[in-house]
């Protein structure tokens, strides 16, 4: 005979804990890191939970639900598919349809039953109750969710105060008949592990915004990478008497002053960047620690961590560092090592070791507002090399996180005013940093910013060259695309999605995202096709927004006056022919934009149909050009700004048409190159932002940054 639903509201938070605690002592007693099935049951009771490995109900939905403690994220809720079909490969199914994952402390157990309501697992249990006139299975999960995450809470990974540490809970299979029957389980703890120090993070502002920086490794004969950074300071701005190279024996190289080592110094370094050989940086740092003449390091150096030589005297060296936060001052703070260096135009600085002349950083942007993290400096090279317009404030790559983490530097810029958009590139996380991580994108996007983030490693392949690459950790995909994604980040599936979520992320964030409705336009049959064929994802989709009556009939007076009323029907997707000048396409969208029922609007620019002044000098037409003051170029900008709603632009073309797109572009038109990745890109950009603006809303519990 099934077991009867537990019932006790005497159940509180403390007495599940204590009792669990009990448990785990008692397993520990007789030699044991998991509970037996006594134990499992007397659990299980606690949290009001019914447990029968021995019956089941016939036609019943199994489910999965589990406790997770995982290395990045500390304790992770999950649930989705159970019995059978839970040893799926989650490859089969689309995204958020298998199986959810949150992490424990960013959740709550309403906002995860939202979660688990998109899985298959959800939609059989609530067909299973449907056919059997039962009620809604969503208050009995709801009520093992809220028991599970108190359970969590108290035995997480980094709680200082839990005595053990809860490595697994997994319920599987469970039932649900009116109440939840859990037929199958497990439950395995551990001791609790010391964590790293906190870093003192308020010294990223010494670290961007330097009044001093020192340099160790210049030559003073040759062009070697710390000669290279002291030009690069210089020629970015950085006022030569601000700077000092640490170089004995040598009065001063390129104007800049030479001093004889860290005791020389005048005052308190705001930065010192070191560019000396590995072998050379273990007896330095610690010189460094003990000087405590430094507020910030950047360890240019690379193989550090890298090599199976090198990772022993490199966790030791991490060590060290970490405990001089526990110094009064917290310690000088370390940025890399295998670190290209930053680019902080607030702080009128460049010390990356690649030559102005192969990377010219011009200003795209009037206001830049947005940040770019990277493991790899090479990805932010190429990623500003193939389109400047990403422009970011500040630039910095963190190398293989010997000191300063992903989530130290997210927490930062999370609350730094000014900053809107950040893009970022993710190797690996250190312990419980990825934890630290989500938790800074909540903060991020509650506080209104955007933060587009790829993941690399997403192959086994990958995950080793990975580790090769910057000492870094791969952890698995699933789990990390999950828990960024709820804590509300964007997330890129490859480099063309980071180039194109981080740009439209930057140009459309003062614009309103009030729905999913959308207006597209062309004069290519094709490319108005190829939009409607664009506007879903694997878990989003956009609809063809429905035109009032009012703007069909302003677009057919647009359409009478351009002699296009007798080729063009007026609808949504809308090809408005070949014929079409730069005028028409413009006053269309404009008139897109204004009806109630569109939230966004993406144009095809059309740019080789003959009316269009899309070339940089038209022989065959002398004057029909972009410097023509009725060409796209300056009539599309001030749509743009006088319209509060989105507005995409796609120049499809070949290189001739790359004036007109950087024109576009240089005047902050949001422009594509083909319609499928604008379009692609703007159905995750409105997933992200309704998604944000949910979470401004609802703020959900557990959310303790």
């Amino acid at each position: 005979m099934k077991n009867p639903p537990v019932s006790n509201p005497g159940i509180t938070d403390a007495s599940v804990e204590s009792a669990t605690a009990g448990l785990f002592r008692q397993a520990v007693s007789s030699g044991r890191d998991k509970l037996n099935d006594a134990e499992l049951q007397a659990l299980l009771a606690g949290l009001g939970i019914a447990f029968d490995a021995k019956s089941a109900s016939a036609g019943a939905a199994d489910i999965r639900i589990s406790l997770n403690s995982t290395r990045e994220f500390g304790m992770v809720i999950s649930a989705g598919l159970g019995g059978l079909e839970a040893e799926l490969d989650e490859g089969n199914f689309r995204r958020d349809r298998a199986s959810v994952y949150a992490a424990a402390a960013l959740t709550d157990a309403a906002d995860f039953l939202g979660l688990f309501k998109r899985t298959l697992a959800w939609q059989k249990l609530a067909a299973v109750a449907r056919r059997a006139g039962a009620s809604s299975p969503d208050a009995a999960l709801e009520a093992c969710f809220a028991r599970l995450l108190a359970l969590a809470k108290a035995f997480a990974p980094g709680n200082s105060a839990a005595p053990f540490v809860l490595q697994a809970l997994e319920l599987n299979p469970v039932q649900a008949d009116g109440a939840l029957t859990v037929r199958g389980a497990e439950c395995a703890f551990g001791a609790p592990l010391p964590g790293r120090l906190p870093r003192p993070i308020a010294k990223i502002d010494k670290l961007i915004h330097p009044k001093s920086i020192g340099i160790i490794g210049v030559s003073g004969s040759g062009m070697n990478f710390g000669r290279i950074i002291l030009r690069n300071l210089m020629g970015s701005g950085y006022p030569k008497e601000q700077l000092f190279i640490l170089k004995p024996g040598e009065a001063e190289i390129d104007g800049v002053k030479c001093v004889e080592g860290l005791k020389s110094l005048p005052a308190k370094l705001d930065l010192l960047i070191v560019a000396v050989a590995a072998s050379a940086v273990y007896e330095l740092v610690d010189e460094i620690i003990a000087s405590d003449a430094v507020e910030a390091v950047m360890l240019i150096p690379g193989s550090l961590g890298e090599t199976k030589k090198s990772r022993e005297p490199a966790a030791a060296l991490a060590a060290r560092i970490n405990a001089a936060h526990g110094q009064p001052g917290g310690g000088p703070i370390f940025l890399g090592a295998n670190c290209l260096g930053v680019v902080s135009h607030p702080g009128a600085y460049d010390s990356w070791f690649i030559p102005l002349e192969r990377l010219p950083k011009p200003k795209k942007k009037p206001l830049r507002n947005s940040v770019m993290l990277s493991q790899s400096g090479a990805f932010m090279i190429t990623r500003l090399s193939q389109n400047p317009w990403l422009d970011p404030a500040y630039m910095l790559a963190l190398g293989n996180q010997t000191d300063l983490t992903h989530g130290d530097m997210l927490s930062y810029f999370a609350a730094l005013p000014g900053i809107e958009t950040l893009g970022i590139y993710i190797e690996g996380f250190k312990d419980l940093d990825g934890l630290a991580f989500a938790k800074a994108v909540r903060k991020a996007v509650l506080n209104g910013k955007q933060i587009v983030v790829y993941k690399s490693g997403r192959t086994a392949p990958g995950q080793g060259g990975v580790m090769g690459h910057t000492a870094s950790i791969a952890g698995g995909l699933t789990l990390f695309e999950s828990v960024v994604r709820h804590a509300g980040a964007i997330v890129a599936e490859d480099f063309n999605g980071f180039d194109d979520l981080f740009y439209i992320a930057g140009a459309l964030q003062g614009k309103k995202v009030g729905g999913r409705r959308i207006g597209a336009i062309s004069g290519a049959g094709f490319e108005a096709v190829g939009m409607a064929d664009n506007i879903e994802s694997d878990s989003f989709a956009l609809e063809m927004g429905a035109l009032e009556e009012a703007t069909v009939k302003k677009i057919e007076e647009i359409l009478v006056a351009k002699k296009l009323d007798q080729l063009v029907e007026v609808r949504n997707p809308i090809d408005i022919n070949p014929g079409a000048d730069d005028e028409a396409h413009l006053q269309i969208s404009e008139a897109f934009l204004q009806d109630p029922n569109i939230d966004a609007v993406v144009v095809g620019l059309d740019p080789t149909a003959p009316s269009v002044r899309a070339l940089v000098e038209s022989k065959l037409r002398p004057g029909h050009d972009i410097s023509d003051p009725k060409s796209t170029v300056h009539l599309m900008p001030p749509i743009v700004e006088r319209n509060d709603k989105p507005l995409i632009g796609i120049v499809d073309g070949g290189t001739l048409y790359d004036a007109m797109a950087a024109g576009l572009m240089d005047r902050g038109v949001c422009v594509f190159r083909n319609c499928a990745r604008g379009t692609k890109a703007l159905v995750r950009y409105v997933e992200a932002r309704l998604n944000a603006d949910s979470l401004q809303r609802r703020r959900p519990g557990g959310t303790d940054f």
